[in-house]
């Protein structure tokens, strides 16, 4: 279950795989570009044209990839590029993907194919990799929350709305961070695989690696501390990743700086809510010292949590807190802007499997005012368009439904415990 005691095998992986490295850090670059596509709609049209232009490597990474249209086409274009000579690369998740037919297309196309931890409970115990990653010739990167999967499709049935999610397009020195989180997930799955001759891309000796210690200098001076987000005047970008080896806490400490530090407005959009005592604490906390706060939760996509949930408002609302609950379509992005000048987008729900367990990836955003102000619109039209939770109502309901949400949150979090080995709080 998950790495809460690493063997020594796992001791010697970690090692192999970092050596001479110290944990990553939530490090800043700047002379970025960055592009907010929302949907499907938007996502999938970009993807596609990048991968089509693709004239060195693609390498993806996503929980699901699912057998239907969105997932035929993005296949199709994978194969087309690996045949006309471009290195493809795709991890999926052993649960998140089934095993598909069209994957069987792909050894003849030369698309290379790794699954991460094959089994519910595998060599990896409980992780699931959760992220959902693309890098394009070591140029172009996408990071968001969007999965190869059609939008417009949940559970066999049609939906009228396209799933609210997000993704990121970025270009500059981020993308190379977001390439070597691709390459450390490549390696570690092929841990116990026998070893088989790298391919020039494995061995990531090309021209412009010249740059990469310039490239570390600079982010080592723009290295993220609590209170960065207030002392950094230029638009600049982060690339956050969580595992199991190091940086466990990543994201969570991500998202507690920006929230601890908020001085106007917290904005949260979630399909899955159910933090620990810190990230709870932390909103309330804001909440008391004048700061609006609003979450906007998703719902019916996990019945459970759909019960769960609402056993934390009664803190929140009390606080000052604003909560609405999002039904219009299939909730999905895990996205955040504070004070209108930080905004984060990408794969990790708030919750115990994201925030503990569960490989996940985030790009955070300073300054880029257009980006994440199109981000804070887009909050806000998905609030309006909720169910707003007041305390009155929620004071108000029957007992029935006390009841269960007390259980169904109790049984979550013991779930969670087990799951986690005692690290979710």
């Amino acid at each position: 279950m998950g790495f809460g005691g690493p063997s020594r095998r796992f001791a010697r992986l970690k090692q192999a795989l970092f050596r001479g490295r110290r944990p990553g850090r939530l490090c800043f670059t700047i002379n970025n570009t960055v592009k907010l596509l929302k949907s499907g709609d938007a996502f999938f049209p970009a993807l596609i044209g990048r991968i089509n232009a693709a004239k060195h490597e693609v390498s993806l990474e996503t929980y699901i990839f699912c057998d239907d249209a969105a997932g035929r086409a993005v296949s199709t274009a994978l194969m087309n590029a690996a045949r006309r000579g471009v290195h493809v690369r795709v991890i999926t998740d052993g649960i998140g993907t089934a095993k598909l037919p069209l994957f069987d297309e792909w050894p003849a196309a030369n698309v290379e194919h790794r699954i991460y931890n094959p089994h519910l409970f595998g060599q990896l115990g409980f992780s699931r990799t959760h992220r959902k990653l693309v890098v394009i010739d070591r140029q172009i990167a996408f990071c968001g929350g969007i999965n190869i999967v059609d939008d417009y499709e949940q559970n066999g049935m049609r939906i009228e709305f396209a799933r609210w999610d997000f993704a990121l397009e970025a270009q500059g020195p981020v993308v190379s961070d977001v390439r070597e989180a691709f390459d450390l997930q490549w390696q570690r799955i092929r841990l116990g695989v026998k070893p088989r001759t790298a391919r020039p891309a494995d061995q990531g000796g090309t021209p412009g690696d010249s740059s990469r210690s310039s490239r570390r200098a600079l982010r080592a001076r723009l290295r993220a501390r609590r209170g960065m987000i207030h002392a950094v005047d230029r638009p600049c970008v982060a690339f956050v990743a969580r595992d199991n080896l190091l940086n466990r806490r990543a994201i969570e400490k991500a998202y507690l700086a920006a929230i601890s530090h908020a001085e106007k407005e917290v904005m949260l959009a979630n399909p899955y809510f159910m933090p620990g005592r810190k990230l709870r604490r932390a909103l309330v906390r804001a909440a008391q010292r004048g700061v609006r706060v609003t979450l906007v939760i998703g719902r019916k996509e996990f019945v459970a949590l759909d019960y769960a949930t609402p056993f934390l408002y009664r803190n929140l609302l009390k606080s000052g807190v604003r909560i609405a609950e999002y039904e219009k379509t299939m909730l999905h992005g895990k996205v955040a802007v504070v004070d209108s000048n930080w905004a984060t987008v990408g794969s990790s729900n708030l919750d115990a499997l994201s925030l503990v367990l569960n490989n996940e990836a985030n790009m955070v955003l300073v300054n880029h005012e257009n980006e994440i102000v199109k981000l804070r619109d887009a909050i806000i039209a998905a609030y309006e368009d909720a169910r707003p939770i007041t305390l009155e109502q929620y004071a108000a309901r029957p007992a029935g439904e006390r009841l269960l949400n007390w259980l169904a949150y109790n049984a979550y979090r013991t779930m969670m415990k087990m799951l986690t080995i005692g690290r979710y709080d």
